[in-house]
């Protein structure tokens, strides 16, 4: 269907790719990865001979419809959101007006004229392309499109120009489905997507009867849909049969059996280089000596590719918080007519992770925002914990960020004790490298700034934090730097996230936002899906449990009272608020050494050390648990007092 041979780009004096041999095929289900700036989208961009190859060839079969989608960018105005969808099928409308036509002309003229006969004939030619179009379904097609993208059926005749870019490019992503191309080619279609949207499009994807070729920083969604995986590195494609799990593995595989060539090589080469030089002066060995000179000629090297930078970094952990964090009691939310949040229960405990999930416009931003008090409650009572710390992250964080600073500088100015090594391999972390930390924050983009705002967040970070989307904009390595760090983050997290991997993988609980309520659902993102798809007889309401259990099981109430507060010696009251504060200094402690405990017991050294570390790991933990109980009844102690 189309082809690239010998195919090399550049972008400036960077080599992007070379020597390209690529045979797209009429099936093709592929997807393309590789490091930011690789050049994947340039490359997305030549299959859609919207850019030129400076290297070698592309051909095309001759009447391949091609459809592109791009990041971002693309604007659509003047028509409503149905009207420019069936604007695809424009020639299907036409062969329906010329139906109508004919018929008009058919009842007019004498069934026996020869007039009649050559009507009739155009009418069953054209009834028969209509039907072959799906001429009576494609309204149903275009509902059925609109629908699973997240388009809800009161805003199928608003203008397009009403709406927000990320909606238009859901429209174009829309259009582009509608077209069916016999080569779809997506640049991040899920940037734009809630986890709904994602779902649907997976299933589109998965029933394509033509070929596309993708590029997504969602490995999930890559491994639902795609059966090849193109990655760009070190200026070569290599193609890698299967998802993007599949692609790991073969390519750790492939690593391995390279390096394990270019070791046998070595030696083999230094063997004939050694009898060389021992032997070169010896007339009698001359022969045997130019036997293996030609032989060292002729070995084709093995090159081993540079190693892929490996980027590690560890959060500073947060003082520790009461068990209880945060709690809910009736709470609502209404935005004139609108009820977002009605009657609204719940308790966020210490150390919990909990992933915020709702078609769009359901109320995840707005339930974050009421818990980082960016929000005024309608009605009902919002409670932070003893010793709470919270922090949000919005969507738009970057506005909050001085604009005039270069971003390195700014990052130092809020890690004064933090190396400039540190600093940048956290901003290498976020995709700033290079020149890029020098650049003011002025001239990043939407995307860069809100990178660098979550990275800056994260050098402090409170005890209870509050992501709206922080991985929008971030690439798989990105994504699992910052997953890595919050599973070993001992606060407590809240986040809205549309990748699925991400949700799996940090969720301890699943709250499910849907027509006012909060439904509580145990478990990961799986867990979750299991129970929506019946794996569990009734899937009870928030305002029906607590911590995860239902209401007809016994709860043990929080420990505190509504009596009145006794009354204590002051005196005794600050030797125990001191204790508390030395018992809080020591659980710090000892979550520091388990983590260095943990860390050194990942690099084998001897069995004797690693002995001694489980031992020392083992009495660290059992210290921290007896720790962090008295810690609790001392700071209970106190909050009866209050």
């Amino acid at each position: 269907m189309l082809q690239l041979s010998g195919a090399g780009k550049r972008f400036g004096h960077k080599l992007l790719f070379e020597n390209l041999d690529w045979l797209i095929t009429p099936k093709e289900r592929t997807g393309l990865v590789g490091g930011n700036g690789t050049g994947k989208s340039t490359l997305l961009k030549v299959i859609a001979s919207m850019d030129q190859l400076d290297y070698g060839n592309l051909t095309a079969m001759k009447g391949i419809r091609l459809g592109y989608l791009p990041q971002d960018g693309l604007t659509i105005s003047g028509r409503s959101v149905f009207a420019e969808c069936m604007s695809v099928f424009a020639d299907v409308k036409d062969l329906e007006i010329e139906l109508e036509t004919l018929t008009g002309k058919m009842s007019d003229l004498d069934p026996t004229s020869e007039d009649y006969r050559l009507v009739a004939e155009r009418f069953e030619r054209a009834d028969s392309e209509f039907r072959a179009r799906d001429g009576y379904a494609v309204e149903a097609q275009v509902g059925a499109v609109l629908a699973g993208l997240g388009f809800r059926k009161e805003d199928w005749h608003r203008q397009t120009e009403e709406f927000s870019g990320g909606w238009q490019m859901r429209l174009a992503l829309a259009k582009l489905l509608l077209e069916k191309p016999n080569l779809l080619l997506l640049d991040e279609p899920t940037n734009h997507l809630d986890l709904e949207a994602r779902n649907w499009l997976e299933q589109y994807l998965t029933n394509y009867e033509f070929a596309y070729i993708l590029i997504s920083h969602d490995r999930y969604f890559l491994d639902v849909t795609v059966k090849k995986i193109a990655e760009i590195w070190n200026k070569r494609v290599t193609f890698y049969t299967g998802g993007y799990e599949k692609y790991r593995n073969q390519k750790a595989e492939r690593l391995a059996q390279l390096e394990s060539a270019y070791k046998n090589q070595r030696d083999k080469i230094e063997q004939l280089e050694a009898f060389i030089n021992r032997f070169r002066a010896q007339a009698t060995k001359a022969k045997q000596v130019q036997s293996r000179i030609k032989e060292l000629e002729k070995i084709e090297r093995i090159e081993l590719p540079p190693e892929e930078a490996t980027i590690h970094f560890t959060f500073p952990q947060p003082k520790a918080s009461g068990r209880i964090v945060a709690e809910f009691k009736g709470v609502s939310k209404h935005y004139g007519a609108k009820r977002v949040l009605d009657n609204v229960n719940f308790i966020i405990e210490r150390a919990e992770r909990i992933a915020l999930v709702g078609v769009n416009g359901a109320g995840k931003s707005t339930l974050i925002k009421l818990l980082a008090g960016a929000e005024a409650l309608t009605s009902g009572d919002y409670t932070l914990g003893h010793n709470v710390d919270a922090d949000y992250f919005a969507q738009d964080q970057y506005k909050e960020l001085d604009v005039k600073a270069r971003v390195l500088d700014d990052l130092s100015s809020a890690a004064p004790r933090s190396t400039q090594t540190e600093l940048r391999n956290l901003l290498g972390c976020f995709l700033f490298s290079e020149d890029d930390v020098f650049k003011r924050i002025a001239v990043l983009s939407g995307g860069e700034r809100n990178r660098y705002a979550l990275a800056r967040m994260l050098l402090h970070p409170a005890n209870f934090l509050l992501l709206d989307e922080p991985t929008n904009h971030l690439d798989i390595r990105a994504k699992d730097v910052l997953l890595d760090a919050l599973e070993k983050f001992t606060g407590t997290v809240v986040f809205v996230s549309h990748d699925r991997y991400f949700i799996e993988h940090l969720a301890t609980r699943v709250f499910e936002i849907a027509d006012g309520e909060v439904r509580v659902f145990p478990g990961n993102y799986a867990d979750y899906l299991w129970r929506k798809e019946g794996g569990h007889e009734k899937t009870p309401t928030l305002n029906d449990v607590l911590i995860g259990v239902p209401a007809a099981v016994p709860i043990p109430m929080p420990l505190r009272s509504d009596a009145p507060a006794k009354r204590i010696n002051p005196i005794k009251l600050k030797q125990m608020q001191d204790q508390a504060r030395e018992l809080e200094q020591r659980i710090a402690q000892l979550e520091s050494s388990i983590q260095q405990a943990e860390a050194k017991l990942s690099e084998f050294v001897s069995a004797d050390e690693a002995v001694r570390l489980s031992k020392e790991l083992e009495l660290n933990r059992n210290e921290l648990e007896a720790t962090m109980a008295q810690w609790e009844q001392v700071t209970q102690e106190i909050e009866a007092t209050a």
